[in-house]
């Protein structure tokens, strides 16, 4: 299969708001992929906007400057992904120029359409509406099947590409069930803006949690092996000593359980979450950065107990289980509630001691691994700060054709200019699309970098984040967590915007 093939339906996909064509687009790339397994698997990751590598060591600078694209297609799905992998693999003295070199080798055979595709899927900016559910569906129509039993195997499973690959080169999807040791798509939350509002949600009764600022775990034992994984279900066993020590603890021969490690000062409340986040990416010296800033883990669901699964289970079954094995001390805050005054104290208290929000979990909710669904709410307060807009990318797929992803620019009084401390493109309307893209082709300096447009700092922009954390990228030193657009501020001027030290503040 040509890569040009995955890209078009990349763009057809993003061309139309309609789920059922997004489905129909995408079954028909899979149904010409099959029944290559691996072709199969190639073709939902990507569409997914992963890679199957997962990281390959390449960031934005690699891809700032692209070569002039090819007049044909070459390139194919597999020849890719091998590159993919080849520069994923490299390592040591000269890694990053044998990197460069093949990187620049595979955007020089790709075409234009190819090239904006793989700056995209290796930005992590593939945005073409192919969400996980689109995805299950246009597998299940791809194979003829029941789309729920496309879904239940990739939550069991905890990887849609491999269950794709199964439905559609003739395997079974018997095999994606529950099993300790494999790793399970996480439940997911939805949003409410106030305490009643998660109230509401679930009847007027609910149970609280306080919702810490860590790094989410799901962590199985067989015995005397425990695995822990990430939310995106990397195993970083051998990075979190502490985990695997506090589960080996607890009286249970097999275990599947929902938690989160988290840094704490001596005062039990949270570092900064790259703090917590520091020991996630440590794989080398682990005891010694273990010494220097060890992790705490809370549980606060469990999946299976020795021989019992409890996906199905009502929330209040689950934690009676998990109250019945876990010791309080390692589990999180809990209020079980209809006194939307009594939830508000809760909330009050977990904000005061450093956490992020709270969690509204419906009593008598499955566990729906792998979805958002309303069976969690989560409840947290929402920071806002007047930005600048320093430039705008080119959208692709459904926004092609508009000026979409802005660049976000603080104020520095020392200087007067303004310094990035993010992007965003989320929080956007049709409408507001519309609106910057003229106002920004009216701001545009006539500088540009690929597909930035650079403008005048003129406009400023209201942006609601869900905090800031320490970053290398930006040349304030700090990024915005979670930024979208809230409004454009025609009322203010770029001299009354918020400035770095705003900014740093909240870090």
């Amino acid at each position: 299969m040509l890569l040009l093939e995955l890209a078009s339906t990349s763009i057809d996909v993003g061309g139309t708001s309609s789920r059922l064509t997004k489905v129909a687009h995408i079954a028909d790339l899979l149904r010409r992929a099959a029944p290559d397994a691996e072709l199969v698997a190639i073709v939902v990751s990507w569409l997914s906007g992963v890679l199957r590598q997962r990281q390959i060591g390449v960031g934005w600078a690699a891809l700032r400057s692209p070569p002039p694209a090819a007049s044909d297609p070459v390139l194919t799905v597999g020849q890719v992904d091998t590159v993919f992998t080849e520069i994923g693999g490299i390592s040591g003295k000269g890694s990053q120029a044998r990197r460069a070199a093949l990187l620049n080798g595979l955007f020089t055979a790709a075409t234009d359409t190819e090239q904006t595709f793989l700056l995209r899927l290796l930005g992590g900016e593939l945005r073409q509406g192919a969400l996980a559910g689109i995805m299950a569906d246009a597998v299940a129509k791809a194979a003829g099947l029941p789309p729920a039993a496309v879904q239940r195997a990739a939550m069991l499973g905890g990887d849609l590409p491999a269950v794709a690959a199964a439905a559609l080169s003739g395997g079974s999807l018997d095999a994606f069930t529950l099993r300790v040791g494999r790793p399970v798509g996480p439940m997911l939350a939805q949003t409410a803006a106030s305490i009643p509002e998660a109230l509401e949600k679930h009847g007027g009764t609910t149970i609280f949690e306080a919702k810490l600022d860590g790094a989410r775990v799901q962590i199985h034992r067989a015995g005397e092996q425990v695995t822990v994984y990430t939310r995106s279900l990397d195993d970083v066993t051998a990075r979190l000593p502490e985990v695997v020590e506090a589960t080996l603890a607890l009286p249970v021969h097999e275990l599947i359980a929902d938690g989160e490690a988290i840094a704490l000062r001596p005062d039990n409340r949270p570092h900064r979450f790259q703090v917590t986040a520091s020991r996630f990416g440590r794989s080398v010296d682990v005891a010694a950065a273990r010494a220097k800033q060890p992790l705490s883990v809370f549980f606060f669901d469990i999946l299976h107990r020795d021989g019992t699964d409890l996906l199905d289970a009502p929330t209040s079954e689950r934690l009676a289980s998990l109250d019945g094995l876990v010791p309080a001390s390692q589990r999180v805050d809990r209020l079980h509630t209809s006194d939307p005054a009594a939830a508000a104290a809760f909330l009050e208290a977990t904000l005061a001691a450093g956490h992020e929000g709270v969690m509204a979990k419906a009593p008598d909710a499955p566990y729906q691994a792998g979805r958002r669904g309303a069976g969690w709410v989560k409840v947290k307060p929402v920071h806002t700060l007047d930005l600048v807009v320093l430039a705008v990318e080119w959208g692709s797929g459904r926004r092609r054709g508009k000026l979409s992803n802005i660049h976000l620019g603080a104020r520095d009084p020392d200087t007067g200019g303004f310094v990035m401390v993010g992007k965003t493109f989320k929080g956007m309307t049709d409408a507001m699309l519309d609106w910057q893209t003229a106002r920004f082709s009216e701001l545009a300096t006539g500088g540009t970098d690929g597909y930035v447009v650079h403008v005048r700092p003129e406009q400023v922009v209201e942006i609601a984040l869900d905090g800031v954390q320490g970053s290398s990228r930006y040349p304030g030193g700090v990024a915005l967590r979670f930024a979208r657009v809230v409004r454009y501020r025609d009322d203010k001027r770029p001299a009354e915007a918020d400035t770095i030290d705003a900014v740093r503040a909240m870090y």
